[in-house]
């Protein structure tokens, strides 16, 4: 049987796979490379989730491409207008004959002897299995699971009378005008839904256990849309989205280094949002610092003008059980509601779970080590694009893709056939690969590879120390190994 070779296979039609390829095809003409998705769209989150409202909580400057500028007026957009964007990038570059859909890898195994990974990938269309080979592997798949998100387990959903649901499954033909409804949760889905819901909803509740920093920022960014009258599209783009990444470093750096005043002054932000006589303690007051867990944004003040108006409220409590009406609370509280939205969060996966084996020996990630946080130890010829936790996603994508570029060429220079990231310091200490306490996270860091206490097995979370790393670092770093 003859099984169809690439030179780089690239996994994912989202916003990291869409980039890798234009990277591919600017700095690595020659190689040859498809793109597999799983679904039958392109666009990855900004296509699976159809919640109301859904958006992107990072300005479009810094999630955008560096090769491509951002020039819709509103800087913080939904998910039509992102989808817009990364269909025009595949126009532009011509990718989508480079793109085949339906297609789900399930396992991959790479063989040294061939210096090669043989791709199991299954149809959606038929069920059936085919291979295909590439001498490179370049895992854009997100970091989440797209056929199921993470509801905890509560007592008595079977009594409740109206609907339950979770986002990332948000019925197409659901009606929620005039509707009480309540979502659980308080984070950036949640934070998301209220203000939407609240527009034609009876009345939308928020239901935590506990607040979340909230803050709010312009949905427009006035100065970016005046600077691109004055100058060249690209030379706009390129000064606006260096101003945010400095201002975002510079934000994040802040609250590391004074915790308690960052707390403080985001709360009295809320404050003023909310006025003298709203409980923020209780309702907007975190147990934590910031940058513990990520910080939700809201544009324009969507929330805190709905909650002021009375078409929303939040509510901090336990839940007890559902009921035939709705939810009985801990407290005694009784919620009542039409629709229930389970916001609880999303469940994390490692490279789609997909199975890897090297020459017969099956990959056990959390064994492994991250490689300058875009590569594993010990595995050959594969990169994977994720992005920052603390800044845009695609802030690090880029790089990344900058990296792999890269490396092939220095590969094809040199004729080497494969490259692999080898820890031969026997004492380096290990720490979790996200040190964040977020949920969603803690519950999945024994899917990951852990991180090392220093460079270039640590995940430093910033831009700018990535850029010498991957952009401008030796190749030759005497933890890469190359064969011929």
């Amino acid at each position: 049987m003859t099984v169809e070779h690439v030179d780089v296979l690239i996994v994912g039609a989202g916003i990291s796979g869409i980039g890798a390829a234009c990277h591919l095809q600017q700095n690595c003409p020659g190689k040859r490379y498809l793109i597999l998705e799983g679904r039958e769209a392109l666009g990855g989150t900004w296509d699976l989730f159809r919640y109301p409202g859904i958006r992107s909580d990072s300005d479009m400057y810094t999630l955008g491409y560096a090769f491509k500028p951002w020039t819709h007026p509103k800087a913080i957009a939904d998910a039509p207008h992102i989808l817009d964007y990364l269909r025009e990038t595949v126009a532009e570059h011509r990718l989508e004959p480079h793109i085949r859909y339906g297609h789900k890898v399930v396992r991959a195994q790479w063989s040294t002897p061939d210096a090669r990974w043989d791709v199991e990938i299954e149809q959606a269309a038929s069920g059936e299995t085919e291979h295909i080979s590439c001498n490179f592997l370049h895992m854009c798949s997100g970091y989440y699971n797209y056929a199921r998100g993470y509801t905890p387990e509560f007592e008595g959903t079977e009594r409740f009378g109206g609907q339950i649901i979770h986002p990332q499954f948000w019925p197409e033909d659901l009606d929620y005008s005039g509707k009480r409804v309540v979502v659980i949760g308080s984070g950036a889905t949640a934070v998301t839904l209220v203000p939407a819901l609240a527009k034609t909803a009876a009345h939308v509740t928020m239901l935590q256990r506990s607040p979340t920093y909230v803050v709010s920022r312009p949905a427009e960014d006035k100065f970016a849309n005046k600077l691109r009258d004055l100058l060249p599209g690209k030379v706009a783009y390129f000064i606006i989205r260096w101003r945010n990444i400095l201002f975002q470093r510079y934000i994040y750096e802040r609250c590391l280094k004074y915790p308690r005043e960052a707390k403080q002054r985001i709360i009295a932000m809320v404050r003023d949002e909310m006025g003298p006589d709203y409980d923020v303690d209780t309702h907007f007051t975190p147990k934590y610092y910031p940058w513990e867990q990520r910080l939700c944004l809201v544009p324009d003040g969507d929330m805190f003008k709905a909650i002021r108006e009375g078409r929303a409220s939040v509510v901090t409590d336990y839940i007890d059980s559902f009921t035939e009406h709705g939810l009985r609370l801990q407290s005694g509280q009784e919620l009542e509601a039409d629709i229930i939205v389970t916001a609880t969060g999303l469940e994390m996966q490692f490279l789609s779970d997909v199975v890897f084996t090297i020459d017969g020996q099956v990959l056990e990630p959390h064994a492994a080590l991250s490689y300058k946080g875009m590569m594993v130890s010990g595995v050959p010829n594969m990169a994977l694009s994720s992005g920052y936790t603390n800044a845009s996603w695609t802030l690090k994508c880029d790089l990344t893709c900058d990296y792999v570029c890269r490396l092939l060429n220095y590969m094809e220079r040199h004729g080497y056939r494969t490259c692999t990231p080898v820890n031969r310091d026997t004492g380096l200490e290990v720490e979790p690969h996200m040190s964040l306490s977020s949920g969603y996270i803690q519950r999945a860091l024994h899917k990951f590879p852990r991180q090392g206490a220093h460079a270039p097995w640590k995940l430093y979370q910033n831009y700018i120390k990535d850029i010498f790393a991957l952009r401008f670092g030796r190749l030759q770093d005497g933890v890469m190994e190359f064969s011929r």
